[in-house]
């Protein structure tokens, strides 16, 4: 598998990881201050997640299709959100939350059925 194909990926994952945080971490770091607060610290992780998450798609599109783009990243997405939520946040786990990622996995087959493998 080419670096083309794998950086991407590695790129979302970090970027998720970010993401993650601006949108649910100030609901367990900052629940007590001010709401301005909590949205500057957003903004401020979500800088970080742009940095990753550009270079993601650019570098993505001249191998994966837009369709394709979006596939992983929901996929990545809901993974680092069931990891976040059940070991940062302290969430309960759920069985409906697999069924999403079954759903995301048949997402995955046929957004990329039919593709080869160079």
């Amino acid at each position: 598998m080419s670096w083309q194909r794998v950086l991407p990926i590695v790129l979302l994952i970090g970027s998720n990881i970010f993401m993650t945080y601006a949108w649910y971490g100030h609901l367990k770091d900052l629940k007590h201050a001010p709401i301005y607060l909590a949205i500057l610290l957003s903004w401020g992780v979500a800088f970080f997640e742009y940095c990753l998450q550009v270079p993601a798609n650019r570098i993505g599109s001249s191998v994966y299709s837009l369709y394709q783009l979006k596939v992983i990243q929901e996929i990545i997405t809901m993974s680092i959100f069931a990891v976040f939520a059940v070991t940062y946040m302290r969430q309960s786990f759920s069985w409906d939350f697999v069924a999403a990622a079954i759903s995301l996995t048949a997402a995955a087959f046929f957004v990329f059925r039919g593709i080869s493998g160079g």
